[in-house]
């Protein structure tokens, strides 16, 4: 049978081919379901590092339980898989360690802000340089669709057939209300501009907080689709009041669906810098 060929299909294997593309993704084919938001996170994640010219040998991906828990299993790097909800406190130790490596935490709604929520004030006060990405598909989804700290009110999940009962956290705000230094949101169906938002939490000196909106495409057909993201989600531009704290509150109150940096704080110290000032000449390894 002669082969058919195709100047798009070689067009594309070039690129991929020149761009290196797949420098920083493993062998391992992801096992998300088809359709899911996070082949687009994961995507700005390469993009982002590929622009960044980070080293493969350097960057240290860390991730709890649930669907993102996968993420570092699909990256060309050093990754640990660990604990439900422990995400942030094992890729804290790990950065104060090791500070010349760039540190990325995963972690869903469920992992981060339910089990693991008590970690999250405690890194953003002490202001540790490591990127926190927050897997935001409003539902528990590997483990079949019950209720998380981000489910919609009166949403019905597996849960709650008759209905969530409960107010949901709005991930912006807290992460403000704890005193993070970068607070930021992007959307799993725009990988570019998330790709824009993981460079500038990487590049910011202190704790970056990264929440994405996503679907859950298996649990999830009514609520939080793509189709209604889709219509929802617009970028917000507080480029010009980035360093005020209290015009990013009140954005995250209102735009549940912006994109954007909401805050930003470049002469905040980080914590490394902080046990260097207070010991100066001393290893500052906690």
């Amino acid at each position: 049978m002669e082969q058919i060929k195709s100047p798009y299909l070689d067009e594309k294997l070039l690129a991929v081919k020149q761009n290196d593309f797949l420098k920083y993704r493993s062998r391992d084919q992801p096992t998300w379901c088809p359709g899911c938001g996070y082949f687009g996170i994961a995507d700005a994640f390469y993009k982002a590092c590929r622009n960044l010219e980070l080293k493969q040998e350097n960057i240290a991906a860390i991730s709890g339980i649930g669907c993102s828990g996968r993420t570092p299993i699909f990256i060309n790097s050093y990754g640990f898989h660990t604990l439900h909800g422990r995400s942030i406190p094992v890729a804290s130790g790990l950065k104060l360690a090791r500070e010349d490596l760039t540190v990325f935490a995963f972690a869903g709604d469920g992992d981060a802000l339910g089990i693991g929520g008590g970690h999250l004030p405690h890194v953003a006060r002490k202001n540790i340089d490591i990127t926190f990405l927050l897997f935001d598909n409003s539902i528990y989804g590997l483990t079949k669709g019950q209720s998380s700290s981000t489910t919609p009110y009166q949403m019905k999940t597996s849960s709650h057939p008759g209905g969530n009962p409960d107010k949901p956290l709005n991930p912006i705000r807290l992460a403000l209300s704890y005193d993070a230094s970068f607070v930021a949101r992007g959307y799993a169906g725009d990988p570019d501009g998330l790709t824009k938002i993981i460079e500038a939490g990487v590049k910011h000196r202190g704790f970056s907080f990264i929440q994405i909106l996503t679907p859950c495409v298996t649990f999830d057909k009514e609520n939080t689709t793509w189709a209604k993201l889709k219509e929802k989600v617009y970028p917000v531009d507080l480029h010009e009041k980035e360093n005020n704290r209290e015009t990013a509150m009140a954005a995250a109150e209102h735009a549940h669906f912006g994109t954007g940096i909401f805050f930003r704080d470049k002469e905040r110290l980080h914590y490394h810098d902080v046990l260097r000032r207070l010991n100066p000449g001393k290893a500052h390894h906690v």
